[in-house]
């Protein structure tokens, strides 16, 4: 890594720090290809709790050390009895929380990304991917079914043919066949991923980055709403991005030819 971060917190399944306003979380239990623990959900939580926190951190990056994202659950920390309990406490916040973060989230898909794991990839804002990534619904293998919000996302992204077959086969889905399919914005090679990612994150971070957040909402909204009720809300946040102090400096950077230093504010 040649990212030098600054730690903001002591964790020991994830790695956690801010780099010139874009924050980095990296799944860390390469030994277990990061796969969920009820200890690593807990250190998410508080990483995602110093994002909401900390006003200067104007983008997140998701990935995972070692050889690949994550294989989803760790079913040997798991409570067999108790699944719904685990979903509810562990998973649901997870991607409450990730999905409601006002900064862009972008996913950086290292290797495999299973279960949860892709689901929690794919609900991300923006995923790059390496071309040896692959993405797999890996529930149907132990008789479960989808989460991580995986019912929601997938059809969104690729259709409901699409993702009832994956659901129900399990057939992984590689990096390249992802990007044809819209399920991802790029498969990018692999020893190219981290330097793109480092750019869009930064590129992103020096955005206007309320009236991103106002984006996000406003297409997340587009699911369930009329096209009516979305013209309005778009009105509505086209008045509030106004109000702000980037839309100025926006206006002010386009009217004398030079370009915008951006604040998020």
């Amino acid at each position: 890594m040649n990212t030098q971060l600054e730690l903001q917190g002591e964790f020991k399944n994830i790695e956690f720090g801010v780099d010139e306003g874009v924050a980095w979380l990296r799944l860390n239990r390469p030994d277990k290809l990061n796969s969920f623990t009820a200890a690593m959900h807990e250190e998410i939580r508080q990483a995602l709790s110093l994002v909401q926190q900390t006003g200067s951190i104007r983008c997140l990056v998701i990935t995972g050390n070692g050889r690949g994202f994550s294989a989803g659950q760790d079913l040997g920390d798991l409570d067999m009895s108790a699944l719904a309990h685990v979903v509810e406490k562990d998973y649901n916040p997870l991607l409450r929380a990730l999905t409601q973060l006002d900064i862009p989230v972008i996913a950086s898909v290292n290797g495999v990304a299973a279960g949860a794991a892709a689901n929690m990839a794919l609900a991300c804002d923006i995923v790059l991917a390496a071309r040896s990534a692959k993405f797999i619904q890996s529930f149907n293998h132990v008789g479960l079914v989808p989460d991580g919000g995986g019912t929601w996302t997938l059809p969104r992204l690729v259709g409901m043919a699409r993702a009832t077959a994956l659901c129900m086969t399990g057939e992984p889905v590689s990096a390249e066949k992802a990007e044809q399919w819209g399920m991802i914005w790029r498969a990018v090679d692999d020893e190219q991923l981290h330097a793109e990612t480092t750019a869009l994150a930064h590129r992103l971070a020096n955005q206007a980055t309320i009236g991103l957040a106002y984006t996000k909402k406003l297409l997340r909204f587009s699911q369930t709403r009329t096209l009516d009720d979305q013209l309005d809300l778009e009105r509505d946040f086209q008045q509030a991005a106004s109000q702000t102090e980037d839309f100025a400096e926006g206006v002010d950077a386009f009217l004398n030819k030079r370009k915008p230093a951006f604040k998020g504010r």
